[in-house]
């Protein structure tokens, strides 16, 4: 969410920061909220004067009642009276506009930062550099639901009748090469400095809408029936709203955390769920990593955070690129963002594996969350990254060891995981 005092300052930047991310839809939404704005500091400059007057009356009052003269304090009490009721219907039509400000400001998306390349949809994103050479083998990689029902790893139908389509069962050492990864990353990102946490996995409305947008909110969270409760889509939602309200002295800035959750997801919209395989489905697990900082201190960290997904994957043998997600692709809340996108041998192209963000101070400031600086309390800024989410890194990790007589190799780092296995065969 923006500054109000920003968007009354800059409003031809918020409006053509609207039209490079293509929702033109949204640009009388700069006109309403400077308009309401407007409206609503006039109030509180009407009901300050009010208060000044009835301030100086009530003074008058205990002079009118020192010098025992009740009539002339009884009409001041009238005019007390009168104010008091204007400064009632003020104060609730004042409540009432910051209410609609409020609900407009959430929809107007940030502002971009200037390095993001302008394009409609993720089809225009640009990539960026790659890591590790794709390799295709001379023999045939079978889809990543057949490697894994061939190893006895995999059961969805089970999971249909269970739960329905979008879940699965995983088993025997293809389940424990799943926790493999997930453990794995977690110490990967220990050792890069993060503290480790497990946070919620359900949270309240208003942290919901403190963290994503609301387009977002309704493509992707599940509601818990009769309660003020969501599950979590990633990690990130309860590890931002673990801040709500606070105020973080600058000295302890900044704070660096690797969680662990599973996710839950509608996966409602075009791409829609994966009938047969794990790619997209509605449950799913992964290793976060969540920033807060200084605001200046953002871009750094965002590139660090994108780097240490690529150093994670390279070190699982897995070859990636990343890719820079364009004006079109960012999600409302996002100043920047980029993909790390895994190579699939069977496909012979990228597939994305990760994401890492910087959101500015949107998420701060829809929560509450600030520094205290010597020039007073500032909004910080958040970032969000994925180390690894499975098993859509499963799928990377089994296509990229798949061997021709149908096991797969597991790599050195993931084998003190697996209790010491250099490989997974067929039973």
């Amino acid at each position: 969410m923006l500054d109000i005092k920003f968007v009354r300052e800059n409003e031809e930047i918020v409006k053509e920061n609207i039209k490079k991310k293509f929702q033109d839809k949204k640009l009388p939404l700069v006109d309403e909220v400077i308009e309401i704005d407007e409206k609503k500091r006039a109030l509180q400059l009407e009901g300050d004067n009010l208060r000044k007057n009835r301030n100086t009356i009530s003074n008058e009052i205990g002079l009118f009642m020192r010098d025992k003269k009740i009539e002339e304090a009884n009409r001041k009490k009238e005019e007390v009276k009168e104010i008091n009721e204007k400064l009632e219907k003020i104060e609730k039509e004042e409540a009432e506009l910051s209410e609609v400000l409020k609900e407009k400001m959430m929809v107007i998306p940030n502002i971009i930062d200037k390095s993001v390349p302008i394009g409609k949809d993720d089809s225009e994103n640009v990539e960026i550099e790659k890591f590790g050479e794709p390799f295709v083998p001379d023999y045939e990689i079978p889809y990543h639901a057949d490697i894994c029902e061939a190893l006895g790893g995999l059961d969805k139908d089970s999971a249909g009748r269970t739960s329905g389509n979008g879940f699965y069962y995983l088993l025997g050492d293809i389940a424990r090469l799943h926790e493999a990864m997930i453990a794995y990353a977690r110490d990967f990102m220990i050792d890069k400095g993060f503290t480790y946490a497990i946070p919620p996995f359900m949270i309240r409305s208003d942290v919901v809408t403190g963290v994503m947008s609301f387009e977002e909110m309704d493509a992707m969270m599940y509601k818990i029936e009769g309660e003020d409760l969501y599950l979590i889509g990633t990690s990130e939602h309860s590890m931002i709203g673990k801040f709500k309200g606070q105020i973080i002295d600058e000295k302890e800035l900044p704070i660096a955390m690797t969680s662990y959750s599973p996710c839950f997801r509608k996966e409602v919209g075009a791409h829609g769920l994966e009938e047969r395989g794990l790619y997209r489905v509605h449950q799913f697990e992964k290793q976060e990593m969540v920033v807060l900082c200084k605001p200046e201190e953002a871009m750094d960290w965002y590139h660090k955070m994108w780097i240490y997904t690529v150093e994670f994957f390279r070190s699982l043998d897995v070859p990636v690129r990343t890719l820079e997600c364009c004006s079109g692709d960012l999600a409302d809340l996002k100043v920047k963002s980029c993909d790390v996108e895994a190579w699939s041998p069977r496909q012979q192209k990228y597939f994305e594996v990760g994401s890492c963000s910087t959101l500015g101070d949107a998420q701060a400031r829809r929560l509450g969350i600030r520094m205290k600086t010597e020039k007073g309390n500032q909004f910080l800024a958040t970032l969000n990254n994925t180390v690894v989410a499975s098993p859509r890194g499963l799928i990377a990790l089994i296509e990229n060891n798949y061997q021709e007589d149908g096991t797969i190799l597991i790599p050195k780092v993931l084998q003190p995981y697996m209790g010491g296995k250099t490989k997974i065969e067929i039973k």
